[in-house]
């Protein structure tokens, strides 16, 4: 029986594609189910308005099972929903959610703006279609809402949840993630004009002092990966930070990259055009002058991260964190329950992207 679980779980994950194909036909020991908002008068409004402060419930369904696809798709006339209208998710009568995230920046969408993608996880498509296939295990219960912090009401939010009713074995971990956000990201120095400038390349940084940090986790678990949104404040390559990862309480990380563009799986400061694959790319690429926007993201769908004790996840913004550019970001892991705290969600305000006067290359003109 644990094989059946364990090949179910494997087959929903969108990134396990070959290995669902070849396996059409064997057995699949479950029953699916769908949430969705289909007009339950048999008419054609098959969709949910939520009120300016209000919360939808998505998904309110008793266990065992696993969510296997989430789709939804929002006409309002807020031009900030993507970032005003929060998603938020519970496993197991949970108090505080396993999942928290401005719904644009859950989908990749963190600038804000509607942009097309393809990865294995999560895929935008056609027009404002939003899509997410992270299999997301539940014993007991599960509960998705979404809650409007705007002023303007959301006139037609439309949503298919696709989950399947299935025995979960013990040691399954459940999906988290978790946004963060730093606007700006306060940079060492503001006086430099570029990144050759020795006030930036001499810098060193061997332990993420001021890193931008992805995810901060306790518990045992797997990360698996982050989407970023970058709105830039300065000219130049906004992409010369290292990753550092710190697994199990480490004072030095035992995973270092070399340099932004290198996490993300990309060159040379990502070309001069956009590219998505199934685990990595930068659907959005700026050029490097202040004002641009740039959209990258990373999954670990060969080898995710495991953490037994405590995870860090961090990045440099710019060269040993020379830089003050704005960062808003998603990461997703996996672990045994309770997770711990989240960072207290931004108020709206703070969450819409602006660019702020921080000094150095560009900044002045820009602002």
């Amino acid at each position: 029986m644990k094989a059946l679980i364990a090949a179910a779980l494997l087959g929903c994950c969108a990134w396990a594609q070959n290995t669902a194909i070849t396996s059409l036909a064997d057995p699949h020991i479950y029953v699916q189910h769908r949430a969705s908002s289909y007009d339950r008068t048999g008419g054609n409004a098959d969709f949910r308005e939520i009120p300016a402060g209000g919360t939808l419930t998505l998904l309110d369904e008793n266990g065992p099972g696993v969510l296997t696809h989430l789709w939804c798709t929002i006409a309002t006339r807020d031009p900030d929903h993507l970032k005003a209208i929060v998603l938020r998710m519970y496993w197991d009568g949970e108090a505080t959610p396993s999942v928290e995230a401005p719904i644009g920046d859950f989908f990749g969408q963190g600038l804000g703006e509607y942009h097309r993608f393809e990865s294995s996880p999560l895929k935008v498509g056609s027009i404002k279609a939003l899509n997410s296939f992270f299999p997301m295990p539940f014993r007991r219960h599960a509960r998705i809402t979404v809650t409007n912090d705007s002023q303007i009401p959301t006139a037609a939010f439309y949503f298919n949840i696709d989950w399947r009713a299935a025995p979960v074995a013990a040691d399954t971990r459940y999906f988290h993630a978790q946004y963060r956000q730093a606007a700006p990201n306060r940079g060492a120095v503001s006086d430099w004009t570029s990144n050759g400038d020795p006030r930036v390349d001499d810098r060193k940084n061997l332990n993420g002092d001021g890193n931008y940090v992805f995810l901060e986790a306790r518990g045992e678990g797997h990360f698996v990966g982050v989407t970023l949104s970058v709105l830039q404040n300065q000219d130049g390559w906004w992409g010369e930070g290292d990753d550092m990862i710190f697994v199990d309480g480490e004072s030095t990380p035992s995973i270092n990259g070399t340099g932004s563009e290198d996490y993300f799986l990309g060159a040379w400061d990502f070309g001069d055009r956009p590219f998505a694959y199934s685990s990595f790319g930068a659907p959005v690429k700026g050029e490097e002058k202040a004002g641009s926007r740039s959209s990258v993201y990373r999954f670990h769908l060969d080898s995710p991260i495991p953490f037994t004790r405590s995870i860090r996840v961090t990045i440099e913004h710019g060269h040993a964190n020379a830089r003050s550019d704005n960062f808003y970001s998603v990461a997703y892991w996996y672990q045994a329950e309770p997770h711990s705290p989240f960072p207290a969600l931004p108020p709206l305000p703070e969450r819409l992207l602006r660019i702020f006067p921080v000094g150095g290359p560009g900044a002045a003109g820009a602002h």
